[in-house]
């Protein structure tokens, strides 16, 4: 099989590890700067090209875009989709689940448990969301932030105030959402490999940090999920259409609540933690699924 990993960076861990996999399993694997790759978009013969030469006989494409070029990443993965390419996730799906917003309103129509979540434009609103959400402590969160950044706690009234004003005068969009104190500063990452959770992990903040992210200085440690929070996973990695997803969950009184579903979940720290090859998982997903214009959206939507 051949195989093209969008990456723009081959040197990263989750990069390496699903290019040693492949290679070990016997397939024909290229790392593919999604930035550099350029497209002829024709009706009867789309084309990609890379550094002067068309991209050709691919089989699958595993997508490894970062969050600042989800945009252009979107669209080389629509393109290829075009040409016939099995997807690991698909194009639709990915930008689905980087839509925060969108991603929980699609999760709360089918029932997913989530925190209460608040969404205005308006300062004028400030005081009555603040409400809605349960009042402080309170978390303010950037819908275009990534690993933490762009999370703000606010634990009196008026911290959530001036937080929320402040961000509303830089004109971006914000989710204001009930902080989970039971928490304790803790979430799941749960694996999903081919509607199942194939590895899980408990991230644990540093201690004065509330944001369990690994990349903030978080700490992560095998765990046993339960069979709610399992099913929850799967569902809702099914919800935005993933094939492989990482869901964040956090653990509350009213049961698990889901903080984000990831299209392209880092390996290090869910493979340091299980000691589980999820690599070489994911590429033997493809191996059972890759074929040719086997997409549902056929690079539509």
């Amino acid at each position: 099989m051949k195989i093209a990993l969008l990456s723009r960076n081959s040197k990263l861990y989750s990069s390496r590890r699903l290019v040693e996999e492949a290679k070990a399993k016997g397939h024909d694997i290229q790392v593919i700067d999604v930035l550099r790759v350029y497209m002829n978009i024709a009706a009867h013969k789309p084309t990609i090209h890379y550094k002067g030469e068309p991209l050709e006989g691919f089989d699958a494409v595993i997508p490894r875009i970062g969050a600042s070029v989800t945009f252009y990443g979107a669209a080389v993965l629509r393109q290829f989709e075009m040409m016939g390419v099995y997807p690991l996730n698909e194009s639709v799906a990915l930008t689905r689940s980087r839509d925060k917003l969108r991603s929980l309103q699609l999760l709360s129509r089918r029932g997913i448990g989530l925190p209460v979540t608040g969404f205005a434009s308006k300062p004028d609103d400030i005081k009555d969301v603040i409400k809605m959400v349960g009042g402080a402590p309170l978390v303010v969160k950037l819908l275009e932030g990534t690993q933490g950044v762009g999370v703000v706690l606010a634990e009196t009234q008026k911290a959530a105030e001036s937080v929320i004003e402040a961000f509303m005068g830089l004109k971006t969009h914000i989710l204001v959402q009930e902080y989970i104190k039971e928490a304790g500063g803790a979430d799941i990452r749960c694996f999903v490999v081919g509607g199942k959770v194939v590895a899980a992990m408990k991230r644990q903040a540093a201690a004065g940090e509330f944001r369990s992210n690994l990349h903030r200085g978080g700490n992560s440690s095998l765990i046993r999920i339960t069979p709610e929070e399992r099913s929850t996973a799967v569902r809702a990695a099914q919800i935005m259409g993933l094939n492989v997803a990482g869901v964040d969950l956090l653990r509350s009184n009213h049961g698990p609540v889901v903080m984000e579903v990831n299209s392209s979940p880092g390996l290090e720290g869910i493979e340091d933690a299980t000691q589980k090859n999820i690599a070489g998982q994911i590429i033997a997903y493809l191996e059972a699924n890759a074929k040719s214009g086997k997409t549902k959206t056929k690079g539509g939507g």
